[in-house]
């Protein structure tokens, strides 16, 4: 049985010219790794300092490090802004990148903003100029989540049941989340409430227990956290993250995880996403077994990564959306439904009750 699946985005489009902002892990180790594997044309980068810019530009043979941010915005060879900064710095740079007419498309980073009103106003500043906005959720962009959507799209599952996706993996805390008062439901939940809306579409409620990790040492009150969802389809979805995942000292060999399900009334699909074994790596996987297959489990094989191979799609969707004059399978607005739903999580651990991401819009 011969099933058509495609676990990686087609490069259909590498004509604009990429500026680089901010140059921290997940841009100097796996964006501009994807970029440069897609031959994606990046011509500079500008960091907090000139020393670190430089660094960068040279590991990955840039044409450019620039002096500040408003050099690289001034550059009227840049027509897509690559911004790759904290959440609650992202805007100032947008703000100043839609006053340069030379620049068509801006990038940012999940989550865009740390809240559903300050994600509102980054979309608006980007309308009112007329700038394609898109935004990095790149779990949509994972080969094995990819790979579920056309099973889904390919009606083997039949209608959606149930679905469940669980981490057992600790993330490493970039030092500027000590100071929100938001952190494993809004940088770490924000990929896999995104996929459950890939995958299953618009949520109607959710409802989040959390509790504290006990081994991170800054204050925060959702290390931890277990979420129920039902969605507008009727159905339903439970999501454990579990950053604290024990054991984690060195002596201890690690069982990290995070493996997903979605059962149907024809089907069944399941997967692991291989990012806990970065930077070693190892690819994602995804099997399934419904009535076409006779009940038997198939399973797609590719070779490539979520780290780093599929964020080239991420830039990708957004030059092809520009090229083409349509929107961005990314789009800014696509996502303010994945901010509400996070507003609606926190106010849910805050009220102990369902929410429904309506309410945060309304």
């Amino acid at each position: 049985m011969n099933f058509d699946f495609k676990p990686d985005a087609d490069i259909r489009c590498r004509e604009f010219t990429i500026g680089a902002v901010g140059g921290g892990f997940i841009m100097g180790d796996v964006q501009l790794a994807a970029y440069a594997n897609a031959g994606f044309n990046v011509k500079g980068i500008a960091t907090q300092t000139v020393e670190t810019a430089k660094a960068v530009a040279d590991q990955w043979s840039l044409q450019k490090a620039y002096g500040s941010v408003s050099e690289l915005l001034d550059d009227e060879e840049i027509s897509v802004v690559d911004i790759a900064i904290p959440p609650h710095a992202q805007i100032d740079v947008v703000r100043e990148a839609v006053q340069r007419p030379h620049i068509k498309g801006v990038l940012v980073q999940k989550p865009m903003a740390l809240d559903y009103q300050s994600a509102v106003e980054l979309v608006g500043v980007c309308g009112q100029h007329g700038k394609v906005l898109s935004v990095n959720q790149n779990m949509r962009f994972d080969q094995s989540i990819r790979v579920a959507r056309q099973i889904i799209d390919q009606g083997l599952l039949g209608d959606l049941v149930t679905a469940t996706i669980e981490m057992r993996a600790a993330p490493h805390w970039q030092p500027y989340i000590s100071q929100y008062d938001r952190l494993t439901l809004l940088n770490m939940s924000i990929h896999h409430l995104d996929a459950l809306r890939f995958l299953l579409g618009e949520v109607e409620g959710i409802f989040v227990l959390e509790r504290k990790d006990p081994a991170v040492e800054f204050e925060h009150h959702d290390g931890i956290c277990f979420s129920s969802l039902r969605f507008e389809s009727g159905a339903v979805a439970a999501l454990i993250d579990d950053a604290y995942a024990f054991p984690r000292d060195e002596e201890f060999p690690s069982d990290a995880a995070i493996c997903w399900r979605i059962e149907g009334t024809k089907g069944v699909a399941k997967g692991t996403i291989g990012w806990p074994d970065y930077p070693d790596g190892s690819p994602s996987t995804c099997q399934f077994a419904c009535e076409e297959t006779a009940g038997e489990w198939v399973q797609p094989t590719w070779e490539t990564m979520w780290f780093p191979h599929a964020f080239a799609g991420v830039m990708e969707q957004l030059q092809y959306a520009l090229a083409s004059g349509t929107e961005p399978a990314l789009s800014g607005a696509d996502n303010l439904k994945t901010m509400a739903l996070l507003d609606a999580g926190y106010r849910s651990m805050k009220e102990k009750r369902m929410v429904a991401p309506s309410e945060i819009t309304s």
